[in-house]
């Protein structure tokens, strides 16, 4: 079993990873903007600051960069050193290709994983203790380049499966903001 440097702590910063722009808006890479929409349909009481969009609700504060994903880390540590909230108190929601679509896994540390919101947020925040709330997407078929899938719309077949997952990942994003722990989903 790996060592942690710290003991997890209950997140109180969730940070939605996407892209700004129409040409992303049903790609892979804003997987999490969706499930964002799914949990704040209306985006009523949102306010500009921290390179982004963001809405305070009891002890959480959520976010949306509005940077491109490869500069997140300014958003997720602005807002951080803002409310001075240590790195344990972030969650980031965010596409990952290490696990297979239909699967949504919450994590504790750990790497990058090639996402670049995750690298800019770990070199930015200044470590990779915090919480993970991956969305999967799996890995590109055919050895089709990773950079290229990311970037692309779901296939018509995820597309249907997209309602279910987003509107039950945001119940089970609310439900680890209330109570953390490494746990796994699968729906597809």
């Amino acid at each position: 079993m790996k060592q942690r440097s710290r003991q997890p702590s209950f997140p109180r910063l969730i940070v939605f990873l996407g892209n700004p722009g129409n040409a992303y808006t049903r790609s892979r890479h804003n997987f999490a903007w969706m499930v964002m929409d799914s949990l704040f349909p209306d985006q009523q009481g949102w306010k500009e600051k921290f390179h982004g969009r963001f809405l305070r609700q009891d002890n959480l504060v959520f976010l949306k960069p509005l940077a491109f994903m490869n500069n997140s880390g300014k958003s997720a540590a602005a807002a951080l050193h803002f409310f001075g909230w240590p790195l344990e108190e972030l969650l980031v929601v965010h596409d990952d290709l290490e696990t297979p679509f239909g699967t949504v896994q919450c994590t504790f540390g750990g790497g990058h994983r090639g996402n670049n919101g995750l690298r800019s947020i770990i070199t930015l925040c200044g470590g990779n203790d915090f919480w993970r709330f991956r969305l999967g997407i799996g890995r590109p078929p055919g050895g089709r380049k990773p950079g290229d899938w990311v970037l692309e719309r779901f296939s018509p077949h995820e597309e249907a499966l997209l309602p279910e997952i987003t509107t039950e990942s945001a119940r089970f994003l609310l439900e680890q903001c209330g109570k953390p722990q490494e746990k796994k989903l699968v729906f597809a």
